[in-house]
């Protein structure tokens, strides 16, 4: 479709993170660094990872826990090492059937939510079942570049 697209995602692990009781915007500025820093070596190896996009976070509806997550890198989705902060844990997401709007610029808490709303309204009108309780926000840029940015907002195919 011209306003979405359904990707089939396969299983994978991901670092990942929950920050309780903040807003969006703070939870993602929180999670993010506490997965920066298991990337450059705060891991039971002390080893430094590659940064890989997107940076997801978990929003669940009528709820102020975040969970924000890096994708772990192809050549350690066997083995990551585990981190060495309590908070930061590896999860591993099944495969997934994911309706995916892609969009630009810089995205605020405000237009994830407005983004995710126009998905879900068009998934509605088009009959396509999918889990209306949660979605997910994925960024793909560094906070330093300014041009040609891309965003999107994931809703699971039920």
């Amino acid at each position: 479709a011209k306003d979405y697209e359904l990707r089939q995602y396969e299983s994978a692990k991901w670092v990942s993170t929950v920050i309780r009781g903040e807003t969006q915007k703070e939870a993602l500025r929180q999670g993010f660094w506490k997965l920066f820093h298991y990337i450059q070596g705060k891991n039971e190896k002390e080893m430094k990872i590659d940064m890989t996009v997107p940076v997801t976070c978990l929003v669940k509806s009528g709820c102020t826990d975040f969970k924000i997550s890096f994708f772990v890198p192809f050549e350690h989705q066997d083995s990551p090492p585990q981190p060495s902060d309590s908070d930061v844990f590896i999860e591993e997401r099944k495969a997934a059937a994911i309706f995916v709007r892609s969009f630009g610029g810089f995205a605020s808490p405000e237009k994830y939510a407005e983004e995710a709303e126009a998905l879900a309204r068009i998934l509605r009108n088009r009959g396509q079942p999918f889990h209306e309780d949660f979605f997910y926000t994925a960024g793909y840029d560094s906070p330093f570049k300014l041009f040609n940015r891309h965003n999107e907002v994931w809703y699971f195919k039920k």
